[in-house]
């Protein structure tokens, strides 16, 4: 199984970079790594220069039997070098880590499949259901040429009941050591942008200036200082009842008015949990990016404001713009909300599928337990687009213990971002399993 190493590191090394620009991404490198990999060539989708997908579809031996998708994506979130130890491209192994973007998200988890998944590519195996293998592109700028693209021109070709994809979280210790957390939806995204006008004028004399940046820093100033909205889900309320916390604590957890302040007891020992319960517990606004004016000695006359919004369950756009309204105060007179690409409404799988219990088997053959932990996610994925047709969607993976839940939160698109190689070879073998329970239902 070291070959699963070596594609990983490849994968890696192909630096794949998608920065949101047509231009980047260059997913035609992976593509051909791949497709050597196999062996076979397969289907692929260009939508854009160099925006390549890879899609394999194996026919099953039982045409009622349900088909299965594996979704991993081939790009990367871009990388300030100077915030690393190492060279963020050169997938060097130190200490038992291979050390790379995108080394969690996903390309341990693509390598997996694509090793799990080559014995029914090449016709060594074959699957009961149709098995499909999905190397999409552009999955770190919302999936348009990527995902959503298959879903919309091609689904005939990459349509099935059940997904496997991301995220592969490591154990929870809040739930014990012997659980294994299992990634059954996610939150909505509604990006926005906010925009104001001005009129232009000298710098050197700003008195009483119509500077439509100051119009969006009023704006900012108020949706900094609001408290986000608290939502607590049914998803929610079930990963609390499964946590290994005193009963206080857990009500606490789920109760609207004492939310925060656990957050905030729990930020004083683990400040990364905490900043995930928040997430799953607060529709969240972060400003991320500001725009405005030509030149430093002339008042802007338009400013723009970049907000990374997402959503719990049921939560749709028109509830967020009601809470951005009141929050800006005055300033929503000066400043308008627009979307920022495309709404992505939250999706969510439930627990206890045919797919579900299959990992179920896996893990108690390889872990000797079948403690599965149903969890949200903070993050988008492309099984959104799958869920929204009526998918079951989960993604799911294995670790050692050299890694916490906790740590591996703040390796998404951080620096130093690494993966053990036991971790990917358990992650691989949980795949082999999985497709052999799946398929032998």
């Amino acid at each position: 199984m070291t070959e699963v190493i070596d594609l990983l590191q490849q994968l890696i090394r192909n630096a794949c970079v998608n920065d949101g620009t047509p231009e980047s991404g260059h997913e035609h490198r992976s593509v051909a790594t791949l497709t050597e990999f196999f062996g076979v060539e397969g289907q692929v989708f260009e939508p854009a220069p160099g925006r390549q997908s890879l899609v394999y579809r194996v026919k099953g031996h039982d045409a009622e039997a349900p088909a299965l998708a594996l979704l991993p994506h081939t790009d990367v979130v871009p990388v300030d070098p100077s915030g690393w130890s190492v060279d963020p491209f050169a997938a060097e192994i130190i200490d038992g880590f291979v050390y790379g973007r995108g080394a969690v998200d996903m390309l341990n988890v693509t390598a997996a499949m694509a090793y799990a998944a080559r014995p029914y590519i090449t016709g060594e195996k074959t699957p009961r259901g149709d098995l499909v293998f999905i190397a999409a592109a552009d999955e770190e700028a919302g999936g348009i040429q990527g995902a959503k693209y298959l879903v919309d021109e091609h689904w005939d070709l990459v349509g099935t009941p059940y997904v496997l994809t991301e995220v592969a979280y490591p154990a929870l210790e809040y739930a014990g050591s012997s659980t294994v957390p299992v990634s059954i939806g996610e939150k909505g995204g509604y990006w926005s942008v906010l925009k104001a006008k001005g009129n232009p004028g000298h710098g050197s004399v700003p008195y009483r200036q119509d500077n439509a940046l100051r119009k969006v820093v009023d704006a900012l100033k108020g949706i900094f200082d609001t408290p986000m909205p608290v939502g607590i889900t049914p998803e929610w309320v079930d990963f609390v009842s499964r946590l290994s916390v005193d009963s206080d604590f857990k009500d606490a957890l789920t109760d609207p008015d004492r939310i925060d302040d656990a957050i905030d007891e729990l930020a004083l020992t683990d400040p990364l949990f905490a900043r995930y319960v928040h997430a799953l517990t607060h529709t969240t606004i972060s400003p991320n990016m500001l725009d405005s004016g030509v030149k430093i000695n002339v008042v802007p006359d338009q400013a723009e404001a970049f907000l990374d919004i997402r959503s719990l369950p049921g939560q749709d756009r028109d509830f967020v713009e009601s809470h951005l309204h009141k929050a800006m105060g005055h300033a929503r007179d000066e400043v308008d909300i627009e979307p920022y690409a495309y709404d992505l409404e939250a999706t969510v799988s439930k627990p206890g599928t045919q797919l579900w219990e299959a990992i179920a088997a896996s893990v108690e053959d390889l872990e000797g337990h079948r403690n599965l932990l149903p969890t949200l996610m903070t993050v988008g994925t492309d099984a959104r687009f799958w869920r929204a047709k009526g998918s079951i969607g989960y993604g799911v993976g294995l670790f050692d213990d050299r890694m916490t839940f906790s740590e591996m939160l703040a390796l998404f698109h951080g620096h130093d971002e690494r993966v053990s190689v036991e971790s990917v070879l358990k992650t691989t073998a949980l795949y082999e399993k999985v497709f052999e329970h799946f398929f032998a239902s």
